[in-house]
């Protein structure tokens, strides 16, 4: 049996690794919640939240806010005003959003929503939280003791490179509350 160390280590060896796509029989074996952090339409109150609570694509519950413990530019680009996390760490700003426990099933859905890993690629990322609801999980899911916590994570290598002289934002809303035009759902386009 592996230990959640063991297997984000082989899962974090391989950059670009969609695992719910590819999947090695080792991972498969490995626990069916993992936690994700999400920074865009998916956060409460946005208007993909419900993909993360409704049940209808697998099961989420919300666990606490928190950001990025490296710096990264999220930028809103494209025809639909998208929020897009480059994956540039270091540069940017502290990403702020929420984590998420997901089953298999909410976790390959969220996989096949994002585009992974044509236009996103899901990766490792550690967050500090900032806000935890701890629910008393018999997994064991909490922060470290120094309030870290590693997620799983969207965000992109592949876009355009004039991205990276767009504005750097902290955190995304969906209605026009960073100064940007409103997000375009995909119902809308």
């Amino acid at each position: 049996m592996f230990s959640l160390r063991s297997a984000l280590a082989i899962v974090t060896s391989t950059p670009n690794y969609c695992w719910q796509k590819k999947i090695d029989r080792t991972i498969k074996t490995f626990g069916k919640m993992i936690n994700v952090f999400v920074y865009g339409t998916l956060k409460k109150g946005q208007p993909n939240h419900h993909y993360m609570i409704d049940g209808t694509k697998g099961k989420g519950t919300y666990w606490g806010k928190g950001c990025t413990d490296e710096k990264y530019p999220l930028v809103i680009a494209g025809n639909y005003n998208i929020p897009f996390l480059l994956n540039v760490p270091g540069t940017g700003q502290e990403v702020t959003g929420e984590i998420y426990l997901v089953d298999d099933q909410l976790l390959k859905f969220l996989d096949e929503f994002e585009s992974c890993p044509e236009l996103y690629q899901r990766r490792p990322v550690r967050v500090r939280i900032l806000e935890w609801d701890d629910k008393g999980d018999p997994l064991g899911v909490k922060p470290d003791v120094d309030g870290m916590l590693t997620c799983f994570s969207y965000s992109t290598s592949t876009y355009d490179q004039d991205w990276l002289k767009l504005p750097y934002y902290n955190n995304f809303d969906a209605f026009g509350m960073h100064g940007q035009p409103n997000y375009n759902p995909r119902e809308n386009r």
